[in-house]
């Protein structure tokens, strides 16, 4: 397929190949766009990563960004350019790779390193999150902001995984969590000061060999306690596990409401109810069904729902929700969306359940995991985007 003109003017560097014979760095290149994912860097990853997994010399791959980010998403304003123009194929080979990407990741042969040094969001996130060691710094910055644009998250599994509702507190608030709260939560797996990421690097190109015991040992050389802030949203699991464990969104934000008054709590529980008023009540409630799921799912399970849920949000099938998050954000710089249904009593069960939907299978389209790494292939079907 090939790319829309805009992404063909972009610099062939958006993602830099770097390293020596036993250790490889995919560096994301698009700082001045806080490394936001286009179709050509997907492609170009996904190619490859999976040339250093089947080359035997390659011992160990390391991912991360330039600048102030590792990665902030997808790049939205193309991708709303182009679905809104009627340009479904480029929809569909955009979000096929990058679900493709992000399974390539989780299931990858070797061990992967993601260095996050700055913000981690989106399909970042959910990309990263799957990799086997996750390095944090004073810098990361992680939310998970999808309900408020709309759409539904990325990577339920992780999420799910958290503890207590803790995920469930993420992926209705878009709360952004700091590295340390992300090592406290088990999101991810050192804390390292980013004026010591360059050593780290050095002493990772000298590792000769997969043996994820001896990686863990050189970066935990580098690694330092991280100290979570007294006033983390961590520090009130207890609260939210009260509030967050409730069946429904509406019971969620009833219960954050009895909590008022309660001395500290009361400023991040009004933030956290704020969060989710302005957030698209259908995400919301679909966000929610995927992540109570998923803990009953395994990784691939989940990633099939997560893929599944998402196309059916791009295809509209219930609400233009994701249009209108995108139009309102990225390309009327913040305007306050007009989400359809508009409150959360209007979203009935029936149009969430339509979000999980199958799809309908169409040739010519890839399959989302491909049969050499799963043997759940057949249970996958492609959108007609």
């Amino acid at each position: 397929m090939a790319l829309p003109d805009s992404l063909e003017r972009e610099s062939t560097n958006q993602v830099v190949f770097d390293g020596n014979s036993f250790v490889k760095k995919v560096i994301l290149n698009r700082p001045h766009k806080l490394n936001t994912l286009t179709h050509q860097m997907i492609s170009q990853m996904e190619k490859r990563l999976e040339d250093y997994e089947n080359d035997p010399q390659v011992k160990l791959v390391i991912l991360k960004g330039n600048g102030k980010a590792f990665c902030a998403g997808g790049d939205n304003v193309a991708i709303y350019k182009f679905l809104t123009a009627g340009d479904w194929s480029f929809g569909s080979s955009y979000f096929n790779k990058l679900f493709t990407l992000q399974y390539l990741v989780s299931t990858y042969k070797k061990p992967l390193v993601a260095i996050l040094d700055g913000v981690v969001m989106g399909g970042g996130a959910a990309i990263s999150m799957l990799a086997d060691f996750k390095i944090v710094t004073e810098n990361t910055v992680f939310a998970v902001p999808e309900a408020a644009l709309g759409s539904s998250i990325g990577d339920s599994y992780s999420l799910s995984r958290l503890p207590g509702h803790f995920g469930e507190y993420l992926a209705l608030t878009g709360a952004q969590i700091d590295g340390a709260e992300m090592i406290e939560c088990g999101l991810t797996t050192h804390f390292v000061f980013s004026k010591d990421l360059q050593p780290l690097e050095n002493a990772l190109e000298e590792v000769d060999s997969s043996d994820t015991s001896a990686i863990s040992q050189v970066i935990s050389k580098f690694m330092h306690k991280s100290n979570i802030k007294q006033h983390s949203a961590y520090n009130r699991l207890p609260t939210v596990n009260k509030c967050f464990s409730r069946e429904t969104v509406e019971d969620i934000l009833l219960s954050l409401k009895k909590e008022m008054g309660n001395g500290d709590d009361e400023k991040w529980i009004i933030d956290s109810m704020n969060s989710m008023k302005s957030c698209s009540p259908l995400s919301l409630k679909v966000s929610l069904k995927l992540l109570r799921e998923s803990r009953r799912h395994n990784l691939e399970e989940s990633m099939i729902h997560d893929y599944t849920v998402f196309c059916r949000i791009l295809l509209r099938t219930v609400s233009n929700d994701v249009y209108e998050g995108m139009r309102a954000k990225f390309m009327e710089k913040g305007e306050k969306p007009k989400w359809q249904p508009s409150k959360l009593e209007l979203v009935t069960k029936e149009m969430v359940d339509r979000c999980f939907d199958k799809l309908v299978n169409e040739k010519n389209l890839e399959f989302l995991i491909s049969p050499s790494r799963s043997k759940l292939v057949d249970n996958i079907v492609s959108s007609k985007l």
